[in-house]
Order: C-alpha cells, then structure tokens, then sequence
C-alpha cells in the first residue's frame, strides 16, 4: 500500500508539472498565431487536456471485447462531462475564493459572452446526445453523430474569434526558451506535445496506482469507476484552470472547462452513439440529468447576475455531493 501511495504521488506530480508546462506554452501558441482567449482556453486547452479522459471511453469501445466494455464506455462518456459541469466549476470557485481572499475580489472575472456561448453549446448538444438514447432504431441514430459533429466544426469557427487577442497580452518565460528573444514556434509547439505526454503519462500512473489501491482497501468497483477514476482523469483541467485562476486569467480557466464540456459533448458521444447501442442505465440517465441542471444553474446565474460570484461555484459542488450520496446509497 506504501509503494501505491508514493505512485499515486507521483503520477499528480507529473500532471501538476506536464499542466503547468502546457498552459504556459498554450498561451505562448494563442499568442504567436494572434488567437482570441476564447480559441486558446475553450478550443486548444480544452481539447488538449481532454485527452486523458477521452482516451477511456475509445478504448473500452474500440479494443476491449463485446459486452460490459460498452457500458463501460457509454458511462465514461457521460461521466466526463458530469464531472467537468459538477465538481471542476467547484474547484474554479474554490480556487478563487482562496487566491483572492486578501483583496475581498471573490467574482470570477470572466467573459460572460464565452462563458454564456459555450454553456449554451454544451446544453443543447448535450441534451441532444442523451436524447439519441431514447431513439429505438440504431440506424436513425446515425444522423445525431453526424450533428454533432458537425455542431462542434460551427462551434470552433464561431470560438475562433470570441475574446480579448492574446497577442498584446505579456507573458511569462517560455519554459524550455529563457533566451530574451521571443521563442521560435518549433519550441513552443513541442513543449506543448511534451506537456501533454506529461499529462497522459501521468494520469495513467494515477489512474493504476489508484486502482491498485482501492483493490487494496477493498473499495467496490462501482465507486472507483463512477467516482475516483473520473476525478482522476479530470486532473489536468482542474490543475489548469487552478492556475490561471493564480495568475487571475479567469477567462481562460473558465474557458477550460466549459470548452472541454462542448468537445465531450459532442465528439465523444458521436463516437458512442456510432459505435454502440448507446442505451443509457439508470445511473448514467442520472449523471446526464445532474450534468444538464448544474451547467443550467450556472448559465443562470450568469445571465441574471451581473457579477459572477466565486461562491456561486458550489452550487455545482452540491450536485455532485448529492450524486455521491446517491451513489452510495445504492450500494
């Protein structure tokens, strides 16, 4: 137990260092292609730290054998967004009610165009992904995969442009550049690949390590697969947006999440609802439904109130509380 433990450790301290790297050499990307706040945290942030979460699911359904690997993977697909829209905005909230408690400035100073914008996709697409279940012939659920595809293809584009550029925007160091010139683009390209292998190779040591430890304390496999991996595979966007939230980028924290929400809500289940029976269980339906009222809370809020307070944030926090306790309860 002693030796997962310290690889539990480890594989963290790698995700912290590879989320560290990479949102310092994203923004060095948006700002030598002139991108928007909008493109880096909700497009390039967004879909780069995605990958470890997204890996789950197309794995279980492409290369494992027929049979609960598609259940399997079904629930990883609904479970990543569920997290993102739960327990991450409790995070960012948390985050920011820590960092700035000094000041007394507790409200996430973000766009609320994109906030709004990428809430909006994620509700509808979403919506539109669970409601392909409920479809009884496979073939009719072709055409919903194809939509939401091409739904996310209209959502880059519109994203592209959306916030403040980050070509004006002063930056810290590069991490593998300290020269005083600006870094060539081949640096800062591969310091964002080698950050994100940093990120995948350590979430998978987490993720194992974290296995063999719940094996050790004989923890059900229903809450390692509903509760502890999905916390664990969301580790980069949580690391990330905490981060910016430091450096008071709020724009992109919340980008990060909510633009990996859109993504999970629409390329990933396109895949799923291609490739399986896609037949939702009781608790996947309830983790979908929860998802769906957090991230309608929180567009709400933003939409009514004109600050968006960091304590607003727990709101999210509590659904997923109350989806913990359910679970237990049918255990």
């Amino acid at each position: 137990m002693g030796i997962n433990i310290l690889v539990l450790a480890a594989g963290l301290l790698t995700i912290l260092t590879g989320a560290k790297i990479f949102t310092n050499g994203v923004e060095w990307l948006g700002k030598r292609l002139n991108l928007s706040e909008g493109a880096v945290g909700s497009v390039l942030a967004a879909v780069g730290t995605a990958m470890p979460e997204t890996m789950v699911p197309l794995i279980a359904i492409l290369f494992a054998p027929v049979g609960n690997a598609h259940e399997v993977g079904i629930g990883a697909i609904l479970g990543a967004p569920f997290m993102l829209s739960t327990l991450a905005f409790g995070v960012v909230g948390a985050s920011k009610m820590f960092y700035c408690r000094s000041d007394g400035t507790r409200c996430i100073d973000v766009k609320r165009s994109i906030l709004m914008r990428d809430l909006k996709y994620f509700l509808f697409f979403y919506s539109l992904a669970v409601a392909a279940a409920f479809v009884p012939s496979h073939t009719h659920k072709i055409p919903v995969a194809l939509a939401l595809v091409a739904g996310y293809v209209y959502y880059v584009v519109k994203t592209l442009g959306d916030g403040d550029s980050l070509a004006e925007m002063e930056l810290p160091p590069l991490c593998l550049w300290k020269k005083e010139s600006p870094p060539p683009t081949s640096i800062i390209v591969f310091q964002i690949v080698l950050s994100l292998g940093l990120i995948a190779g350590g979430a998978n040591i987490f993720v194992n390590a974290l296995s063999a430890l719940a094996t050790g304390l004989m923890v059900p496999a229903l809450i390692l697969s509903l509760i502890i991996t999905p916390i664990a595979t969301e580790l980069p966007e949580k690391f990330n947006s905490i981060i910016w939230i430091k450096s008071g980028k709020d724009t992109l924290a919340m980008g990060n999440i909510t633009g990996a929400m859109v993504f999970q809500s629409t390329i990933i289940p396109s895949i799923g609802i291609a490739l399986t029976p896609w037949a939702l269980s009781p608790l996947a339906a309830l983790s979908a439904g929860l998802a769906l009222l957090s991230s309608l809370t929180v567009y709400l809020l933003a939409a009514k109130k004109k600050e968006l307070k960091a304590g607003f944030m727990m709101y999210p926090a509590a659904i997923y509380g109350i989806f913990l306790l359910l679970v237990i309860a049918m255990l």
